[in-house]
């Protein structure tokens, strides 16, 4: 049974792209099947995955505009064991392109459709914006949304506003869309603001924010210029362990039984 989640938030700079791209690697290292969908113009999880979005022939604009299946576009990285559904210049208009189709906000949906049970996850790297194009990564979301959130004064703001579209689409259009988990990124335990933010969060969305929690880290913020995951930049950086913790967390709150690489088998 594939598991598709959405990573949202309209600000940019949070941590969606980082939190799809890394606990896609920490999945598939665990033993699942990957794929990860970048939906973002800018693409970012593209270019994380060491793929130049500008060489990029066929992609997720093929998939929703073209109708093409999404299995002839996709990558597959053998080192990783995951595959990628690349982003391209042209999906930067596709807002424009299907702005008066009926069926516009579910054309990721049906082009991902084909592809159940291929995978065991699905990670969708929406823009940072609640446009059409995140809307479509919203009710193709089957198994909730993941909400990074950077541990800042701001983000409370954002948040709120993010809730109001969820609930939004939840009464209009996809009653069953779920909230999986938010999770604090960017977190600095020196500081009172991480932890103010920390507090507020927890108070305000209860037994919803995930226990890991990603730090502040330097390395991190160097692996994409090398188009790796932390997983293959620095396995043993505090981020490598926090995304690690994560896959783990979601693994077991999904009942799925946890594949351990050093003794090749499952716990």
């Amino acid at each position: 049974m594939t598991r598709t989640y959405s990573l949202v938030n309209q600000k940019g700079g949070v941590g969606k792209t980082t939190t799809a791209v890394n606990l896609g690697a920490y999945l598939a290292a665990m033993g699942q099947k990957i794929l990860i969908v970048d939906l973002d113009p800018q693409a970012n999880s593209t270019s994380c995955l060491g793929v130049k979005h500008t060489k990029v022939s066929t992609g997720t604009y093929d998939a929703i505009i073209e109708r093409k299946p999404a299995a002839e576009s996709t990558l597959y990285n053998p080192k990783l064991k995951l595959s990628l559904l690349p982003s391209s210049v042209a999906l930067a208009g596709v807002q424009v392109e299907i702005v008066e189709q009926p069926d516009r906000e579910k054309l990721l949906l049906r082009a991902l459709a084909p592809l159940d049970d291929l995978y065991d996850y699905i990670l969708i790297d929406c823009p940072p914006s609640l446009g059409l194009l995140t809307l479509n990564g919203l009710l193709a979301a089957i198994d909730g949304v993941i909400i990074p959130v950077q541990c800042e004064y701001l983000a409370l703001e954002g948040l709120t506003q993010l809730m109001h579209t969820l609930r939004r689409v939840q009464t209009g259009l996809f009653p069953n869309l779920s909230i999986r988990g938010l999770l604090l990124t960017m977190f600095d335990g020196r500081t009172n603001l991480s932890r103010d933010v920390e507090a507020e969060i927890i108070r305000h969305f209860p037994h919803k924010v995930f226990r890991t929690v990603i730090p502040r880290s330097i390395r991190l913020a160097e692996a994409p210029s090398h188009g790796v995951p932390i997983l293959a930049y620095d396995p043993k950086s505090s981020g490598a362990k926090a995304y690690w913790s994560l896959a783990q967390e979601i693994l077991r709150g999904d009942g799925v039984a946890i594949y351990n690489a050093a003794t090749n088998s499952e716990e």
